[in-house]
């Protein structure tokens, strides 16, 4: 990252956010702004975006109330804007949630930078580039940094941080404390890694779930209820990582790696993504439908949010009881 000089805006003095894009990440983000208590100011070229938005803060609200609002809260305390300068003005600091096209990231971007104050960190919601590519066009790369969250933004509470090679050390602290202090999980990361941390494992577990449908070896339920019901409910207490430390025994990792390394030239990996055949994507969609059993997209929301909300709050509890 660059040692150039950027003096970033005292985090107290931000009481108004900017949401640049409000389609499912930014109107998330969005409707997570205005549950900390900040005044948040939108802008989207969407003819019906403000549509959107407010269907969507309206969704999210429930599950925000429950996980606690702050005093200031309000749905209402929002406006949407055609014109970028407008929406950006008395902004204390940016999100950006664009399309993932890289060169409508990067006039995006630079745009962004053109009228925005001077010492306001921006932050780009992008799930896969690098500042470092997004930030050719702008003037001042050295407050641009990725802020990639996890959907929905408003309930799941990670955020990964990174800048680029032109990102100022200060730009990356302050984004990262940032978002711990509106109440994020944050991983600060050292270096720009394609597609961050998380997402590269996710999608290696897509790629293999792809694989095992188009090969006839699992059905979509089965894999969604060997996560579920499997893995998937050790992950939220230690993750992949510590979960195999424990699968070693007394001996832990070193024994896990020692007895089970030579396994992992198994031929059971397809780490390549399969071609999308109209086979595969009916398939796959066939098989969410039968999952779904006639609940709607909304309904199915519905049920995640309270889950999440719910294993969020025993976390919690189970956290405040550890010495």
């Amino acid at each position: 990252m660059t040692t150039e000089e950027f003096t970033p805006l005292e985090m107290n003095d931000v009481d108004t956010v900017a949401c640049v894009g409000i389609g499912t990440i930014g109107g998330g983000w969005a409707a997570y702004f205005l549950a900390r208590g900040y005044r948040v100011k939108a802008w989207d070229p969407s003819p019906d975006a403000e549509v959107k938005l407010r269907r969507l803060t309206d969704a999210a609200w429930p599950a925000l109330t429950k996980l606690g609002l702050a005093p200031t809260a309000s749905k209402d305390n929002i406006s949407v804007h055609a014109d970028l300068a407008e929406a950006v003005a008395g902004a204390g600091f940016v999100q950006e949630s664009a399309p993932e096209v890289l060169d409508l990231k990067q006039s995006l971007l630079a745009q962004i930078d053109a009228v925005a104050a001077p010492n306001v960190v921006i932050a780009s919601s992008t799930s896969g580039y690098g500042m470092t590519e997004m930030a050719t066009a702008a003037a001042n790369p050295s407050r641009l940094v990725v802020g990639h969250p996890f959907n929905p933004p408003y309930l799941i509470p990670l955020v990964e941080v990174v800048g680029g090679e032109n990102t100022s050390a200060a730009a990356v602290k302050w984004a990262s404390a940032w978002y711990e202090h509106i109440g994020k999980s944050v991983i600060t990361m050292d270096r720009e890694v394609p597609g961050f941390i998380a997402n590269r494992l996710q999608e290696a577990l897509w790629r293999e779930a792809l694989h095992m449908v188009d090969n006839g070896e699992a059905t979509v339920e089965q894999i969604d209820l060997a996560i579920t019901d499997g893995p998937g409910l050790r992950w939220p207490i230690q993750g992949p990582m510590l979960t195999f430390h424990l699968a070693g025994g007394e001996g832990g990792m070193a024994h896990m790696l020692d007895h089970f390394g030579p396994s992992l030239k198994s031929p059971w990996t397809r780490l390549d993504a399969p071609e999308l055949t109209a086979g595969l994507r009916d398939a796959v969609i066939a098989g969410c439908d039968e999952e779904a059993d006639g609940r709607s997209v909304a309904e199915l929301v519905a049920e995640r949010d309270e889950a999440i909300i719910a294993i969020r709050n025993v976390l919690a509890a189970l956290k405040a009881d550890q010495p």
